[in-house]
């Protein structure tokens, strides 16, 4: 029989026509409804079964489905009940539908269409409210996932991981097609949105610039997340927002009283470079081949190694002396530079940095478990609180347990993850952050690893603020209820989200008012920030404040889930159920019963293929791709050996198998090697532990100019040789690298600290001969004159 409409690689009818895509953005949430359009073109019912990712913080709250004219709502029930409604009703020629988390990590969810019949059309659409994260430039950066790479999955581990199934095609020869359009709300005012992808003008629908629409130019290109970044007037304002709870709702449960949502950014003072030298930095790098892929899928890009490497070199460089550091990295098994955390001097800097260099990603696999116990099993060193930084591409298949192992120890250190490439797993980059009190930052498309890495670091260079509490001010008769942790960690420059349930008072005078402090002491001082707020409910008929306040409280019972508390289980499972907001004890399920006959014929399924960029290997089959049509996929790096006359240098996929992989006659995909090392960098690398450096030849030349030159100008003989080499090193990053200041700025300081030390009055002197041999104009204040 012929097939007919649009086909798979395999030949295979996919019914899946289109996904559209309207995003709400208010301030700092995101409300978002997906509707996927199904048709079924062949001659027999079908099941479509559609994996995709979600962020592993959004709230999941509703689905439903259009069919034959009639829209049918889903019911949430305990996932095993959904499982066997969604069954009984396949087996009984009924149509239905069903909308489910895969796994614990909350960051992959399933959609089942099943019974659509011959010649009919349906249309499953889900809703989620998500958190914007604040970006450093004060953009609101909203992210619509639309990688999903394989989860590599541990040997011996006994889960099943529902991404190592998703059928792959070619980038460009996906079947259907994406459309997404935002409106966009802030009181403060919108300034503009950028993205990734191609957008249409912005189009402001008030003339005070409060409300805009934009929307995609052009369907994106399967190998990237969609991102928008929302700039507004004044990003920086702390913000409430008091949400009417669930019409018909028992009062005092958490979705029939009012919940509020408040942003607090804590003016925290920034902690000086060098004023701590107390730390045990352990840094743990991913190795596993897929870390060899470009950073944007750009073939001039570089790799993933180069710019993990490239980023381990600054923070080495930017660690203050006395500290203490390991260098930990990891693929199918693991290796440290060192048995225990070494002391931070010239000889252990040296010795790193030339192993750093020599660091490729040829570890196979992607188990992370295995490093982080040993790190856990070495003892910490008194005086110097444990900070651990992982970079990875987060493509895992046992992410709970990753989480929870962080978990355990939790009290001995702070996590700071940093997720690489597109596709890395939300579920898992933000949850080691989340349990262990760090920060979980995202490097995609063209952004550098490296300022986002120094910024982390001098986060956790700063004394801890301690002591954190809540306070309310409210009428009599009102309370306060939290929702989840509350604030555990404040960083400077970092928004502070606390969701609570008001409870009592159902409605307060017109004019009343609430309030909230905020307090924590950073060594000796304490701190307070006070945040009021009228008391008058806003409507709204998603209440996203309720779903991401249920989403905050179930992201913490999860946690306990998973260490066995029946209770804690048991509480998810009823917060879940009331809420409408998904998690891994619950589903969506819905079920066509006003269609009179039941659907007649086999039932065939059809799995909606992903784009293949960067997939797995045995996901493919090659043979029949046309070497002009066809961009063949990353290969893999494991055990088997790599087959007679290919490069061994080609970019690989983690995974532990290859032996379905399939060689035919095409154009291997080789990635071109990373660009030749910075100026930045080659400036950094030469610079010692203490902050100085160096007077000779490889000075000059990463300077631009002679050795002669150096010497000659010289202020003084009186002058160290090593404070003029350091002065110089000072005045070429502010005059020539100013805009990689983030990069540098702890490095920078060391420096000084170490000139303001030694030049004494002659100073001066060096900072004018530098200016006059670099023709910069830096000036004076740089070194505190």
């Amino acid at each position: 029989m012929m097939s007919c409409g649009l086909l798979n690689s395999s030949n295979e009818p996919v019914p899946l026509r289109s996904s559209s895509v309207t995003v709400l953005i208010r301030g700092f949430v995101a409300d978002v409804s997906c509707e996927l359009l199904y048709r079924n073109e062949e001659q027999a019912p079908v099941e479509a079964v559609f994996v995709f990712p979600v962020d592993a913080e959004a709230a999941v709250y509703a689905f439903q489905a259009r069919l034959g004219g009639t829209c049918i709502q889903a019911q949430l029930r305990e996932k095993k009940l959904a499982q066997e409604m969604y069954g009984d009703a396949l087996a009984g020629g009924q149509s239905s539908f069903l909308l489910q988390q895969e796994g614990a990590g909350g960051d992959v969810f399933s959609c089942s269409l099943g019974n659509l019949p011959p010649g009919e059309e349906a249309t499953l659409t889900l809703f989620y409210v998500c958190e914007l994260p604040l970006e450093p430039d004060g953009a609101a950066h909203y992210m619509l996932p639309a990688v999903l790479r394989p989860r590599y999955t541990p040997h011996g581990w006994e889960g099943e991981d529902v991404t190592q199934g998703v059928p792959r095609v070619p980038q460009g020869e996906l079947p259907y097609t994406l459309s997404l359009s935002a409106t966009l709300q802030s009181t403060h005012g919108i300034d503009r949105v950028l993205s990734n992808c191609s957008l249409s003008l912005l189009n402001y629908t008030a003339g005070n610039r409060t409300s805009a629409q934009v929307s995609l130019a052009e369907a994106p290109p399967w190998d990237r997340d969609v991102e928008l970044l929302v700039y507004y007037a004044e990003p920086h304002k702390p913000s409430t927002v008091l949400e009417v709870g669930l019409p018909g709702a028992e009062p005092g449960s958490l979705m029939g009283d009012p919940a509020v949502m408040m942003t607090l950014l804590p003016s925290l003072p920034e902690a000086m470079p060098g004023q701590s030298s107390a730390g045990e930095f352990i840094f743990l790098l991913d190795r596993s081949g897929s870390m060899e892929c470009p950073m944007d899928g750009r073939n001039r890009s570089p790799q993933r190694i180069d710019s993990a490497k490239e980023t381990l070199v600054l923070l080495l460089k930017s660690l203050p002396l006395g500290c203490y550091f390991n260098i930990y990295s990891f693929g199918s098994q693991f290796e440290s530079f060192y048995p225990q955390s070494v002391a931070y001097t010239q000889q252990t800097m040296a010795k790193s940095l030339q192993r750093v260099q020599q660091l490729q990603a040829d570890l196979g696999g992607t188990e992370i478990l295995a490093p982080l116990q040993a790190i856990y099993r070495s003892p910490c060193r008194d005086g110097h609180p444990r900070q651990l930084f992982v970079f990875t591409d987060g493509e895992v298949g046992n992410t709970q347990e990753v989480i929870s192992e962080v978990q355990r120890h939790r009290g001995a250190h702070r996590c700071f993850s940093f997720g690489i490439g597109e596709g890395a797993s939300t579920a898992l980059v933000k949850g080691i952050a989340r349990a262990a009190g760090g920060s979980a930052e995202f490097i995609t498309g063209q952004d550098r690893m490296q300022p986002k890495a120094l910024q982390s670091l001098k986060w956790a260079l700063q004394p801890a603020v301690t002591g954190i509490s809540l306070s309310w001010d409210l009428p009599p008769g009102l309370e306060a209820a939290l929702l989840g942790r509350g604030p555990e960690v404040i960083f400077p420059g970092q928004r502070c989200l606390i969701y609570a349930q008001l409870r009592g008072q159902p409605q307060p005078p017109d004019t009343a008012m609430g309030g909230v402090t905020l307090q924590y002491r950073i060594q000796d001082q304490t701190y307070k920030e006070t945040l009021q707020f009228p008391l008058q409910p806003q409507d709204g008929d998603r209440l996203p404040v309720h779903r991401l306040a249920a989403k905050s409280l179930l992201l913490e019972l999860e946690g306990a889930v998973d260490t066995g508390s029946e209770g804690d289980r048991r509480r998810a499972l009823e917060t879940s159920l009331s809420s409408g907001v998904v998690c891994s004890l619950t589903a969506y399920v819905g079920v066509d019963t006003e269609r009179g006959q039941p659907v007649q014929g086999p039932l065939v399924r059809r799995d909606i293929p992903l784009a293949g960029f960067g997939a797995a290997p045995h996901m493919w089959k090659m043979q029949g791709f046309s070497n002009t049509n066809f961009n063949p996929p990353m290969l893999m790096c494991c055990s088997a050996s790599i087959p007679t006359g290919l490069d061994e240098d080609l970019c690989f996929a983690s995974t532990d198998c290859a032996e379905d992989f399939v060689f035919d006659d095409y154009s291997l995909y080789v990635p071109e090697r990373a660009p030749e090392e910075s100026p930045l960098l080659r400036l950094v690398s030469l610079q010692n532990a203490d902050g100085s450096w160096d007077l000779d030849p490889w000075l000059a030349a990463a300077l631009g100019v002679s050795e002669t030159d150096t010497r000659e100008r010289m202020p003084s003989k009186d002058v160290p040789p090593s404070v003029w080499a350091t002065v110089l090193a000072v005045v070429w990053l502010h005059g020539r690298a100013t805009g990689q200041r983030d990069e540098w700025e702890l490095l920078e300081a060391k420096a000084v600290g170490w000139v303001q030390g030694r030049a004494g009055l002659r100073l001066s002197e060096c900072l004018e001969a530098a200016n006059t041999l670099l023709g910069c104009s830096v000036g004076p204040a740089v070194f505190g004159l």
